[in-house]
């Protein structure tokens, strides 16, 4: 794919297609690392810790942190 650098304000901008980034995983507000290794421009999606409240929403809202766990049966030498 073949881009060309624009005048963005006092930037430059390099406009990418819906296509060609959600081949890559990036989606609309994700922020990016950008690099420059041997000459060439190196865009990275930057990894993002989601806060309770984003991992909540994608139970419903709801964590459940408060239901108990039923392990099974003793497996070992456990006593219960």
């Amino acid at each position: 794919m073949q881009v060309q650098l624009k005048a963005w304000g006092n930037s430059q901008g390099i406009r990418f297609s819906r296509e060609f980034l959600a081949s890559a995983g990036i989606k609309p507000d994700d922020t990016l690392t950008a690099e420059v290794h041997d000459g060439k421009i190196i865009l990275s999606k930057t990894f993002q810790h989601r806060t309770l409240q984003q991992r909540a929403e994608a139970y419903g809202g709801q964590l459940n942190l408060s239901d108990e766990l039923d392990w099974g049966e003793p497996q070992g030498s456990e006593v219960w």
